[in-house]
């Protein structure tokens, strides 16, 4: 779907942040979600999901044989970081992490987003009332979010 997609965004000159196609409950659901600097509005949703319907609807054999319902959003404030340029303009921001192994003592962190390497990076986080560095490996991540501190 990223392939079918991707055009349509960026033709409007949207960032595609993540696709998935995900069963809930009974049924399925094509979401996409899209962002630009400033943020997206309801319009900007509405006209990416009517031209991806069209598109979608225009394909034979259809892509998705069974019935879906499709869902075009904002990545909202806690917007996933996947791609390296999410990481990129995540530097400095605080960020939730979901790791596959437990280091230290867990396997979820949330802190400042210090710096960033090819394979790693660096996360400030208060463990306890103190505050430490953790330097995290890239392959250890298993999800990554922009997360609100409260």
């Amino acid at each position: 779907m990223t392939a079918l997609a991707q055009p349509i965004v960026a033709h409007h000159q949207f960032e595609l942040v993540d696709v998935e196609f995900v069963k809930e409950g009974k049924s399925w659901y094509l979401r996409l979600y899209i962002d630009k600097p400033g943020g997206i509005n309801i319009e900007e949703c509405a006209m990416v999901s009517d031209e991806l319907s069209e598109k979608l609807d225009a394909i034979d054999p259809d892509p998705i044989p069974q019935a879906y319902f499709l869902e075009v959003s904002s990545p909202g404030a806690e917007r996933p970081l996947k791609k390296p340029e999410d990481f990129e303009r995540a530097v400095g921001d605080y960020i939730h992490v979901s790791l596959y192994q437990k280091i230290g003592q867990s396997k979820v962190y949330e802190g400042t987003l210090e710096a960033l390497r090819d394979d790693s990076l660096d996360l400030t986080v208060n463990l306890k009332g103190r505050i430490k560095t953790l330097t995290i490996p890239r392959d250890a991540i298993a999800q990554a979010r922009l997360a609100i501190k409260f």
